[in-house]
């Protein structure tokens, strides 16, 4: 393989070359060629391309804040929420790799990644607007399933964008950029039912009716979303896939096998089998049914093999597949942060509320007011974890280039596991305030720094079918999430919410200890 030389970022009198970054690369038989490399953005550059996250977490946030509440206002007992829960990340785990693979082949005047940015927004944008509507409780699961669905087809693009749009010195800035537009949107959204209560819209209603201060806020939520993402997609540009071939030239990823395949038939029916056979296993024990969740994905996934095997290899479901088995040694590790991760975190959406409510506020009763009162308070204690992920997002680049990446993300997740667990001994609810500022630096270090990580060691061509496969150990950990920690709680817990938090915290303790295994290279290049 030809070596680069150190000529990297030097401007050379070439023709066609002024103003571009550029290498030099040298042949053993002597003479050189010019290799460009991308160029560095600006500030507002930057800024552009990761506004639409705003709109994107304005969205998330109303649906992680208020969808509990608003099943339970349908009539939904506290056991069955994590189940109503699980179709938010079951659109995830199917949406976002095939919105990833199909964006590496897509080119439009529109760009590669944008008219996936626009068609999501639309479509979520249409979701918040009847959502609060919804006349039953299914209808209720089903929108959300419709909301999560479509916030994925915008947000999964974006995350390939900026690996897309940067050179490898400034990703870990764009994903900053990002965490700090998730803060800010969720702030205001996290807010927006506790603000509009102090305005003087209703707070309550009848039993089976949303109040008004969560209709008002998911309409801003729809106009909110919409705007933003439509900002990113006229105020930027994108580069043809040409010119990212030609700028990979100048990139040293860690590479991939050149030719993977889809496994054979036995890891395929291993599989099938397990899911099989946990699903008899909990027939047998009629253990909760909740539990089955586990036992389909198990026996799914080998299902899907087996279906890969059969098509042709250049299509969608093979190629993924075969992606997936050909993860580069860094993702494969990060995969195992990334599910502890967000355990703890769908732990905390899921159970925060009732937690908050019960113990705090001293009512499980979504229609009384000392409940409301407290689902309110959670919109507030969001927020300020949103705020505080807003200037960790600023502090983190920095921190970063001082103990590295590793360093960073292992702290700050150590931080967030400590603001869960103080939920165990913290009684008054305006300390959790206090808690919220280690869940901040946690939810800003999730968002960004595996991204940086991971971004360097996968190809320019495959960048947006990775980033889907790796959103997998997003969703699948929300999937166990919601199908195991309904029977914890009930075995273990005696059904209190309170210690859903408490798992939430030992799970982030977990990731950092996790994240001590990735692979240095993987941050030597951030």
């Amino acid at each position: 393989m030809h070596a680069l030389s150190a000529a990297y970022g030097r401007r050379l009198p070439c023709p066609g070359t002024a103003g571009r970054r550029i290498a030099t690369q040298r042949f053993p038989e002597g003479g050189y060629s010019v290799i460009e490399r991308k160029p560095r953005l600006s500030f507002w550059q930057i800024w552009n391309m990761c506004f639409g996250f705003l709109g994107i977490q304005f969205g998330f946030a109303l649906q992680n804040a208020n969808v509990s509440r608003i099943f339970q206002t349908l009539g939904a007992d506290m056991e069955q929420v994590p189940g109503l829960w699980i179709a938010a990340p079951l659109t995830g785990l199917l949406v976002q790799p095939v919105v990833g693979y199909l964006s590496d082949r897509t080119w439009t005047p529109l760009g590669r990644r944008r008219p996936y940015f626009l068609a999501g927004a639309v479509l979520a944008t249409l979701a918040l607007f009847f959502m609060p509507h919804s006349p039953a409780l299914w209808i209720a699961a089903g929108m959300l399933w419709i909301l999560d669905a479509s916030i994925n087809i915008s947000m999964e693009p974006f995350r390939a964008f900026v690996g897309d749009q940067l050179p490898q010195e400034q990703r870990a800035s764009g994903y900053a950029m990002q965490s700090f537009f998730i803060g800010v949107g969720a702030i205001v959204a996290s807010l927006l039912p506790w603000l509009l209560a102090k305005a003087g819209v209703a707070n309550t209603a009848g039993p089976g009716e949303v109040p008004d201060t969560v209709r008002y806020a998911f309409y801003v939520g729809g106009v909110v979303l919409l705007g933003a993402i439509g900002w990113t997609v006229l105020r930027t540009r994108e580069y043809p896939p040409e010119d990212l071939a030609r700028f990979e030239q100048a990139e040293s990823p860690e590479p991939a096998p050149v030719m993977a395949s889809v496994p054979g038939p036995l890891p395929a029916l291993a599989w099938l089998v397990a899911g099989l056979g946990l699903a008899a296993l909990i027939a047998a024990n009629g253990w909760d049914r909740m539990l089955y969740v586990l036992a389909g994905m198990a026996a799914a996934y080998g299902v899907l093999l087996l279906v890969a095997r059969v098509l042709p290899a250049g299509s969608m479901l093979p190629a993924i597949a075969a992606d997936l088995r050909a993860m580069p040694r860094t993702m494969r590790r990060l995969a195992v942060v990334q599910f502890f991760s967000w355990f703890a975190l769908f732990a905390m959406w899921i159970y925060t509320t009732a937690a908050v409510a019960g113990t705090h506020f001293g009512s499980n009763d979504p229609t009384s007011a000392a409940y409301n009162e407290g689902a309110n308070w959670v919109g507030v204690l969001f927020a300020a974890y949103n705020g505080f992920a807003a200037v960790a997002a600023i502090a983190i680049p920095w921190l970063a280039a001082r103990i590295g990446l590793r360093g960073t993300h292992v702290l700050n997740l150590c931080l967030g596991a400590l603001g869960l667990l103080s939920f165990l001994w913290v009684r008054d609810p305006q300390w959790l305030l206090l808690s919220m500022v280690g869940v901040g630096f946690a939810w800003a270090s999730i968002l960004s720094l595996p991204y940086a990580m991971l971004s360097d060691s996968l190809p320019a061509a495959k960048m947006g079918v990775y980033m889907g496969i790796f959103n997998f150990f997003i969703v699948i950990p929300q999937l166990v999430a919601a199908s195991l920690l309904g029977f914890l709680l009930r075995a273990l817990f005696g059904g209190q919410p309170l210690w859903a938090l408490a798992l939430g915290g030992a799970s982030l303790v977990l990731a950092a200890a996790c994240v001590l295994a990735v692979p240095r290279t993987a941050e030597a290049r951030a």
